[in-house]
Order: C-alpha cells, then structure tokens, then sequence
C-alpha cells in the first residue's frame, strides 16, 4: 500500500463490512480500501439453511471474497486482527503484519456465546458461516450411514437424535429445515424415517421470544412457528423449561423442573447465544461508549464518539438511540450508511445520520415454507411467505441474479410499498 495514500481498512467482512465495500467501490471513493477478514468466503448467513440443503450453491451463498471484490479496486486480506490502537490510529493482524488507518469500520460481528457451560464449546455444532454448515452436513451425513449398519436400537436412535440448543430464529429454522430434510437423506440410504428426531431445546418456556409478536397479527409468529414446526416430515419435539448443563459428544445433560435429565444424541447443534467479538471489548473506549456487554455505544451517524474517523455497525454497535435486532437487513443497511458518510468525510460534507427501516421477520419453517411477518403486523405464510423470504433475501445477494431478481423484484416492492402505506 502507498503510504502517503489516504486509506480505509474495514474489519470483518460480514454484511456491514462487505457492503460498506461494495458501495464505496460503486462511488469512485478517493481513498484505497482494505477488507480484512479471517475467512476467505463470505457467508450469506440467512440462507445457510439452503445451503445445507442444497437449495442454494456454494457460489450463491457462500463466494470467495476474492471473487466478489474481482474489479472492484477493493483489496482483500485474509487474516485476523489481534489489536487495534485506537489513538495511534494502527492495527496488528496475527500474521505479524500492521496497518495504518485514516478511516477504520468495525464491522467484526458476534461469536458464539456459551455461557460456561461445561463441553458445549467442545462438542456442539454452530451454524453462523459455511464452513459451519458444511461441518454439519458431514456429520449428519455420517450418522445416517453408521446407523444403517447399526443393529443395536439404542446406539441407532441415538445416532439419529439431533438436539438443537436455542429456540430463537436461528433454532427454530434449522429445526424446521432438518426436521423435513433429514428424513428425505436417511430414506434414501434405506432407513426408516420414524426413528429421527429432532429436540428443541429452550431455556424459556416459549420458543422465539420477543420475535414479531405484535398483537395486531391474528395468529404472532410464535404460534405460526410452533404449527409449522409440529407439521413437518417428521414433527420436531419440544423441551421447554430446561436449562443445558453440560454437554458430552453423545448425550445432553439439562435440568427441567429441579431435576437433571439426559437426552442422548450424536448431534448438538448450539444456537443458544452469542457475545461481542473479543476485540471490541478491548477497545480503549470510555467506559460510558461501551455497554457492560461490550457493544459499542456508536452515534447516529455510525461513528464512536471519541473517535470520529472510526465508524462501527453490524453485531458489534449499538446506536444510543434505539435498539436493532442484529439481522441481515440491519447490518446490510448500516454498511450503506457508513459507506454514504465516509464518502461525505471526505469531500468535507454534512454526514447525516443512518435510517434503518425494519421490514418485519422472514422466517424459513422448513424445505419451500416460511412465514414473511410484514412489519410484525401482517403475515404471509407458505409457500408465499417462502417466496417473499428467498426474494428479499435474493436481492441483498453480492452476486447478481439477474434474472430472479427481474421477475421478482417488483412483487417484494409491491408488497412491501402496499403494506407500508397502511402500518
């Protein structure tokens, strides 16, 4: 890099990060830009589900960075920041090398949160990226082939248990896309479907807790998820009440009313939380810009407070005044934000302040069914609401479908404008 070049490093290249990118490359940006990430392909979060499936492909869901940022006067590096120094405005990535700034965007996200429970770190499975998915696939494939050959009933049920920890979005939609997949994979090798089981386990007594539950809906997504979920093609059963204590790699010990109780399974998959990336809490951030969480406390215009050449969003931010739900919409929005503003910075313009519109929850309840709650006021269910889910979804995509995106685009406007005009 020509260091009497002024520069903008962005760390992390999720949804926030990336599109900050992408729109400062589509403007003719003065200065370089810099994507750091520690992976080499970015992870189309909200359609994992399709990819484990094979609904979707690898080069619509999960690209190289490199391949996205081809022509676009981006550089990317593949690596992981260990330290960044705010007031010397430099940053240290693992492989030894630094980096100066003149504008930075922490856009690192939120890893998984375990809550010091004893094996879940060592023996469960998330699913936030696709190589996550694609570890999970493995093994769910290879569970299905041991229990074929497997005599033993107890030893084959257990190979055929999925337990699913957290019964939030992300719980409740790989329940619901296993719950219909996995019996499709194991009857194909021959077996028999009835033995699967897919368990929900919730610490609170109701799944989806404070997700699209406006009273003004007939039925709240809650109870469009609990039928969805009871009518799939093998049903997904419901733990509810019980709290994981400790996790092994064949069983799940959790206590439900004052009692420990065991559910064996070859397959945990942990979904239960998550926490701010470690770097940011590490930050040399005045204790009143930082929540007791570690969030950033950012301004309206995205920036830190004490450090107005360094912009955040994404997982990792929260704006003062409001709280976002961390979704794809969201960070997507956010990353046009900071980008229009750094592009403002520097022709010495009025930054303005970033406008996030929430569209409602879009929610995948199995293989071609979702529900699409507009505004958390007016569901679509079915093969409609999957439709409007893969459609907003298929327009956020870094890679052009052009031709989906044609015969589809004007529905979601339309849908989206109708609505609109009357919440």
């Amino acid at each position: 890099m020509n260091q009497t070049e002024k520069s903008t490093i962005i760390l992390g290249g999720g949804f926030t990060g990336l599109f900050t990118a992408l729109h400062l490359s589509h403007k003719n940006y003065s200065q370089s830009i810099t994507l750091i990430d520690r992976n080499d392909r970015f992870s189309f979060n909200p359609m994992m589900y399709e990819y484990l499936s094979g609904e979707m492909s690898d080069e619509q869901v999960y690209p190289r960075y490199l391949d996205l940022l081809e022509g676009s006067g981006v550089k990317f590096v593949q690596d992981t920041a260990t330290s960044v120094d705010l007031p010397q405005k430099c940053l240290q990535l693992a492989s030894g090398l630094n980096y100066t700034y003149d504008n930075l965007v922490l856009a690192l996200g939120s890893v998984g949160s375990f809550f010091g429970i004893e094996g879940a770190k060592e023996h469960t499975f998330l699913f936030r990226t696709g190589k996550q998915a694609t570890e999970l696939s493995r093994h769910l494939r290879e569970c299905l082939q041991k229990a074929t050959q497997t005599k033993d009933k107890a030893q084959r049920l257990q190979l055929l248990t999925v337990a699913i920890v957290g019964a939030g979005a992300s719980g409740v939609e790989l329940a619901a896309t296993l719950a219909d997949l996995l019996p499709i994979w194991y009857q194909e090798l021959g077996g028999n479907s009835e033995e699967i089981r897919v368990v929900l386990i919730n610490r609170s007594h109701e799944i989806l807790k404070g997700s699209g539950n406006s009273k003004d809906t007939k039925n709240t997504i809650h109870d469009t998820a609990t039928k969805a979920l009871k009518n799939r093609n093998i049903p997904v059963e419901f733990l509810l009440g019980a709290s994981v204590t400790q996790v092994y790699s064949n069983k799940v010990e959790y206590q439900k009313d004052d009692l420990t109780q065991t559910i064996f399974a070859a397959t945990t998959a942990w979904t239960a939380g998550v926490t701010v990336n470690p770097l940011i809490k590490n930050l040399a951030v005045a204790e009143e810009y930082q929540t007791k969480r570690g969030y950033l406390n950012i301004l309206p215009t995205m920036q830190l407070p004490e450090y107005p050449e360094v912009f955040a969003g994404g997982d990792c931010a929260l704006r003062t005044e409001e709280d976002l739900p961390q979704t794809a919409q969201v960070a997507y929005q956010e990353g046009k934000a900071i980008a229009d503003n750094l592009l403002a910075l520097a022709k010495g313009k009025e930054l303005s302040e970033a406008n996030v519109s929430l569209r409602g929850t879009l929610l995948k309840l199995g293989l071609g069914e979702s529900v699409a709650n507009l505004f958390d006021r007016y569901q679509i269910k079915g093969k409609p609401g999957h439709l409007i889910r893969e459609s907003t979804y298929l327009t956020l995509l870094p890679t052009p479908i052009h031709n989906f995106k044609a015969t589809t685009g004007w529905l979601i406007d339309e849908i989206f404008e109708q609505n609109s005009s009357v919440a």
